[in-house]
């Protein structure tokens, strides 16, 4: 019984390593872009991360009110501490 286990067990690991051998084929290259895709990707890719920046700047501004919010923070008008230590 127990030379028949390390048989199954040699058996499925050679099983195995033979297949990732199998497995690790080349994907072919990409096909050539022309300028006008380059620049159209570019562009795409510009608009995604100016909308990314955008909405991470929003999502910060949120988690800053809520945090405020929760710590019982008010804000001082900025006005007001600029005027403050003035005489006139």
């Amino acid at each position: 019984m127990k030379k028949l286990t390390i048989a199954l067990a040699l058996a499925v690991g050679a099983a195995l390593s033979l297949g990732s051998v199998v497995a690790q084929a080349k994907l072919p290259a990409p096909p050539a872009q022309s300028d006008a895709e380059k620049a159209a990707v570019a562009e795409k890719t510009k608009l995604t991360a100016a909308a990314d920046a955008e909405s991470l700047g929003k999502s910060q501004d949120r988690a800053v009110e809520n945090y405020k919010k929760n710590k019982g923070i008010v804000d001082k008008p900025a006005a007001a501490t600029k005027d403050a230590g003035k005489k006139k």
